[in-house]
């Protein structure tokens, strides 16, 4: 069985670096695999991102150690099972706002007696090898995105949800559910208020931390802050900044 490289990270206690994919092309998703991120999300919520371009992301993204994670659309178990079984080795499931949701994500990404997941991992045996049914339930990672003011009311009661790996906070969303402005790298006080409340109940409960950010410098402050894994940018910012750039050569 092929290891989840972030739980090696996370054991040498280190945090982790992502890179995100909002591209739907394969090439794009396998020169960014190759740059030493230690996983990439691929991004089927807000990305240009179908199933087919997903399948094909994945299996260009399996030849480097990377660790390819999905933001599945919505909390949606079809979606989510043919993530798994085309390969992905986390699940990043948007808009978690109560126990009862996150127990529906959970069990759709475990197979029973641990969840509900249907068996047919198709091409994720060919990524991971033939122990992957005997293995899956503790080797894929499920990651609730917090961010809704009804989220953090229920904060203690989702991370007691049994198989939840993760919280990960999305700020945009966050802020504006909390009366806010919607942008990353927040730096607003009752946002990042909300980010500290989450870190620490991920801490509390035993749960890793993930945020989204876009860039190295605020990344590092989120390292330093306790996070375990940071989102640093994306192939369309690295695209507009390198473009932009290079536009501007006069």
């Amino acid at each position: 069985m092929r290891e989840n490289g972030l739980k090696r990270v996370w054991t040498e206690g280190r945090a982790a670096t992502n890179c995100w994919v909002f591209s739907d092309s394969a090439f794009i998703a396998e020169e960014m695999a190759h740059q030493g991120w230690d996983s990439l999300t691929v991004d089927m919520q807000h990305g240009l991102i179908g199933l087919s371009e997903m399948h094909a992301i994945l299996a260009a993204v399996s030849a480097s150690g990377t660790v390819p994670l999905v933001r599945v659309p919505w909390n949606e178990p079809g979606v989510i099972m043919k993530a798994l079984d085309a390969g992905a080795y986390g699940i990043i499931c948007p808009m978690i706002n109560s126990r009862e949701e996150c127990e529906r994500f959970v069990g759709a990404c475990r197979y029973a007696p641990d969840g509900y997941r249907s068996v047919g991992p198709n091409r994720a045996l060919l990524y991971a090898g033939p122990e992957y049914l005997k293995m899956a339930n503790t080797t894929v990672l499920t990651l609730a995105m917090i961010e809704t003011a009804q989220a953090m009311g229920n904060l203690d009661d989702i991370c007691r949800t049994p198989g939840l790996d993760a919280l990960l906070i999305g700020p945009s969303d966050l802020g504006l559910s909390l009366g806010r402005e919607a942008r990353g790298n927040q730096t607003d006080p009752v946002v990042v208020e909300a980010i500290d409340a989450i870190l620490a109940a991920a801490k509390r409960h035993g749960l890793r931390c993930a945020i989204v950010n876009s860039n190295a410098d605020y990344s590092k402050q989120m390292i330093s802050k306790g996070f375990d894994l940071v989102t640093v940018t994306s192939d369309m910012w690295l695209i507009r900044a390198g473009a932009a750039m290079a536009a501007g050569f006069r």
